[in-house]
C-alpha cells in the first residue's frame, strides 16, 4: 500500500468518527480522541523544548526562540487576520459555497505574499537573524501559514479531529522524531536538524489537510473571485490585525527585550519557561476553545440564549480547572526537570518561572470574555484591549527594568495580561444582554 493510500484510509477513518454526531457517546469518544492527539502534541512540545535545553547550548536555544517568535509574528502579515471574517462566513454558508470563499481567500493571500515577503528580508540584512537560516525561515513561514489557515478552516467546519491530526503532524510528530534522534545519536544535536524536522512535519501536515478537504467534495470552485467580498473582509480584519500585531508583539518584543537586558543565555532560560506556559494555551485550545466557541457563535446567531449560556459556562469552568491544574503541575515538576536538563543558567533564572506561569494563567482567563464577545460579533473591546496591552507592556517593562532587569519582562507580561482580562470582562458585562450573560441554567 503506498503512502497516499495509507493517508487516505487514515483520513477516511477519522472522518467517519467525526461524523458520528447523533450520539453523545460518539461525541465523547471523538472528544477523547481529540484530546489524546492534542495531548500527544503537547507532550511532544515538552520533549522538544527540554531536549533542546539539554542538548543545545543556551545561546542556540535562545536563537531557536527568536526564530519561532519571528515566524509567528510574520504569519499575521501574511494572513491579515482574514480568518476572523472568513470563519464566521464559512459557518453561516452551505458547503456548496465553501469553494468560492476559499478561492477568494486564496486570492488575497497571494497578494499579501507579494507585498510582505520581500520586506521580510530586512530581518536578515539588519542582522536581527543570521543569513545562515534565511532559507529555513521562508520555507517554514510559508508552511506554518498554510497549515494554520487549513487548521482554522477544519475547526470552523466542525472537523476538530482532523484539525488535531494536522496539528500533531505540524507540531508534534516531527518533535518526537528529532528528540528521539538527538537522544540516541549525538551527531544529530544541532539546530539545523531541528529546522529540517520542522519543515518535514509541516509538509506532511499540509498534505493531510489538503487530502481531507478534497474528500469533502466542496462546491463553488468555479465562482469568480468576489473582490467586493474580499474588500469587506479586509475592512473587518484590519482592525483585528492591528490588535493581533499588538498582542503578538508582546510575545515577540519580550524575547528581544530580554536578550538586550540579560543576554542570549538568559533568553534561553526564558524560552524554556515560556514554552511551558505556551503549552498550557495549546492544551486549552485543543480541549476547550476549539470545541466550544463555534457553538457559541451559532447559538448567538440563532438567538438561543440557553445555548450561548451553556457554552459560556463550559468555557469558564473548563478554562479555570485545566489552567489552574496545569500551573500546579508545572510548579511541582519544574525542579526535577531542570535537574535533568543540568544547565546552571536555567537554575539561576528559576525565579522568573512563577511569573511566566502567572502571565500564562492571566492570558488564559482572558480568553473566556474574549470568546464570549467574539461570538456576539462585539469586536471593538477586543481590539482596543489588545492595542492598549502593548502600550501597557512597554511602559511596565521599562519601569520594572530600572529595578529588576531580569524579571522586568515577565512582570510586564503579568501587568499587560491582567489589564486585558479586566478590560474584556468589563466589556462583556456592559455589552452582553442580561439574559445572555447569566451563568445559571
Amino acid at each position: 500500500m503506498n503512502v497516499y493510500a495509507l493517508v487516505e484510509n487514515l483520513v477516511s477513518n477519522v472522518s467517519k468518527l467525526s461524523k458520528l454526531k447523533s450520539s453523545d457517546i460518539a461525541m465523547g469518544y471523538a472528544r477523547l480522541f481529540n484530546l489524546m492527539l492534542r495531548g500527544m502534541t503537547l507532550v511532544s512540545k515538552f520533549l522538544l523544548i527540554f531536549f533542546l535545553a539539554r542538548f543545545l547550548e543556551p545561546a542556540e536555544l535562545g536563537l531557536y526562540g527568536l526564530i519561532v517568535v519571528t515566524i509567528s509574528y510574520a504569519l499575521y502579515l501574511l494572513g491579515l487576520d482574514f480568518y476572523i471574517f472568513s470563519t464566521r462566513e464559512v459557518i453561516k454558508r452551505n458547503r456548496s459555497e465553501w469553494g468560492g470563499l476559499l478561492k477568494d481567500q486564496g486570492a488575497i493571500t497571494l497578494i499579501l505574499y507579494a507585498v510582505f515577503m520581500p520586506p521580510l528580508l530586512l530581518i536578515f540584512s539588519a542582522e536581527i537573524l543570521p543569513w545562515a537560516i534565511v532559507g529555513w525561515f521562508f520555507a517554514l513561514l510559508i508552511l506554518e501559514h498554510v497549515n494554520q489557515e487549513l487548521m482554522r478552516l477544519l475547526v470552523a467546519i466542525s472537523k476538530p479531529l482532523l484539525a488535531s491530526l494536522v496539528l500533531f503532524l505540524r507540531s508534534g510528530s516531527w518533535a518526537l522524531v528529532v528528540t528521539t534522534l538527538m537522544f540516541i545519536r549525538p551527531e544529530m544535536r544541532s539546530l539545523d536538524n531541528v529546522l529540517t524536522a520542522w519543515t518535514l512535519g509541516g509538509l506532511s501536515a499540509s498534505f493531510l489537510a489538503v487530502v481531507s478537504l478534497y474528500r469533502l467534495n466542496i462546491g463553488g470552485w468555479r465562482k469568480q473571485v468576489d473582490w467586493s467580498w474580499i474588500w469587506k473582509g479586509v475592512r473587518v480584519a484590519l482592525p483585528f490585525l492591528v490588535a493581533t500585531l499588538a498582542i503578538r508583539g508582546l510575545f515577540t518584543i519580550d524575547r528581544y527585550w530580554l536578550e538586550a537586558l540579560s543576554g542570549i543565555e538568559v533568553l534561553g532560560a526564558y524560552v524554556l519557561f515560556i514554552g511551558i506556559g505556551n503549552a498550557m494555551m495549546s492544551f486549552l485550545d485543543a480541549g476547550v476553545f476549539a470545541f466550544i466557541y463555534p457553538g457559541m457563535i451559532a447559538a448567538f446567531q440563532q438567538d438561543s440564549c440557553e445555548g450561548y449560556r451553556k457554552g459560556l459556562r463550559k468555557l469558564l469552568f473548563q478554562t479555570l480547572i485545566l489552567s489552574i491544574g496545569f500551573v500546579v503541575a508545572a510548579l511541582v515538576m519544574i525542579d526535577p526537570l531542570l535537574s535533568w536538563v543540568d544547565k546552571p543558567v536555567f537554575h539561576e533564572q528559576l525565579g522568573m518561572f512563577p511569573l511566566v506561569l502567572l502571565a500564562s494563567l492571566l492570558y488564559a482567563l482572558g480568553m473566556v470574555p474574549h470568546y464570549a464577545l467574539y461570538a456576539q460579533g462585539k469586536d471593538r473591546p477586543i481590539i482596543f484591549s489588545h492595542v492598549a496591552s502593548l502600550v501597557v507592556f512597554v511602559i511596565a517593562t521599562w519601569l520594572f527594568s530600572m529595578y529588576w532587569s531580569q524579571l522586568a519582562v515577565p512582570l510586564g507580561l503579568c501587568v499587560a495580561f491582567f489589564m486585558i482580562l479586566l478590560w474584556k470582562s468589563i466589556a462583556f458585562l456592559r455589552l452582553t444582554p442580561t439574559h445572555y450573560r447569566s451563568l445559571q441554567s
